[in-house]
């Protein structure tokens, strides 16, 4: 035992002895590159706030209003550059999204054109998109989208609103399984698309590239601000502005990614239900059946 408790001692001291000369012979460049880390910016700038959605928490339902106006954002604005090859006409007129009836789902198809074909004669041709068809993406292929947008494709959006999301760390990571927090993705969305601001002093923006407080990857985004004040006209009253719109198009993002949200609550509050209704008829049974043994 005791040849044995030496061993252990030396090897102890051996690591010890290694660590400190590591510390020692690292411990200028660890400075210098700690001098250097803190002199560069972090990101995410700015982490999102939570938004009050209507979709969040246990009995949370999309708003299909809001969703009707997020569809007329991504239409007028954003299906000029980004494509939602996932989501096709149809889905538009789905219970649980923005619910436009048959014939507005048909009449909205039809202001999109469509490759099809081929042909009798073997080409290709175009045609009004049909409820069907998936929504066509604005550019025919990556290499022209990346061509067409300072060299980098823009993402598509089809299931953004469950892609994006800020890292929220302990302890907030632990609370969401319990407050069923799970609207990071619109959160960010949101909070990118008002987060352009004019850089600060010292900051350098390269060319092309505009500042954004929102942007979880770099001080700088590729993508020009979309959303301006009065750019959209509502018919509903709702106030047309950059806070607004994004919020709408948010939603909306998040409604193609989860288009079945309301259904999936809907059934796991009902399976709830039945789990307790069970448990206590389980408990019941055992009581009646063991009532008259001796334990």
């Amino acid at each position: 035992m005791k040849s044995l408790s030496e061993k252990i001692a030396r090897f102890g001291l051996v690591i010890a002895l290694g660590v400190a000369s590591a510390t020692l012979v690292a411990g200028p460049a660890s400075a210098a590159e700690g001098e250097a880390h803190a002199a560069t910016p972090h990101y995410p700038i700015v982490k999102p706030p939570q938004e009050p959605w209507s979709f969040a928490g246990v009995f949370g339902r999309f708003d299909t209003a809001q969703l009707q106006r997020g569809y007329q954002i991504y239409k007028e604005v954003c299906a000029s550059c980004h494509s939602m090859n996932l989501v096709s006409f149809r889905n538009l007129g789905q219970p649980g999204g923005p619910h436009f009836s048959e014939a507005q789902v048909k009449a909205l198809a039809e202001t999109f054109q469509v490759q099809d074909g081929p042909n009798d004669v073997g080409d290709m041709f175009e045609r009004a998109a049909r409820p069907s068809d998936r929504f066509p993406a604005p550019f025919p292929n990556p290499e022209a989208a990346a061509a067409s947008n300072n060299g980098k494709a823009p993402p598509d959006l089809s299931l953004m609103g469950k892609a994006r999301a800020v890292e929220r760390g302990f302890p907030w990571f632990v609370l969401d399984i319990f407050t069923q927090y799970q609207e990071g993705g619109p959160d960010y969305i949101h909070g990118l698309l008002t987060g352009y601001k004019e850089p600060p002093e010292g900051v350098k923006i390269g060319t092309g590239l505009h500042y954004n407080v929102g942007f979880g990857s770099g001080s700088a985004i590729a993508m020009a601000p979309p959303l301006s004040d009065g750019q959209v006209t509502y018919t509903d009253g709702t106030p047309e502005t950059v806070d607004q719109y994004s919020r709408d198009v948010s939603a909306f993002l998040m409604w193609t990614a989860e288009p079945h949200l309301d259904a999936r609550k809907r059934i796991g509050f009902q399976v709830i239900i039945f789990l307790i209704v069970f448990a206590g008829l389980l408990y019941l049974a055992k009581r009646k059946i063991w009532a008259n043994v001796a334990h």
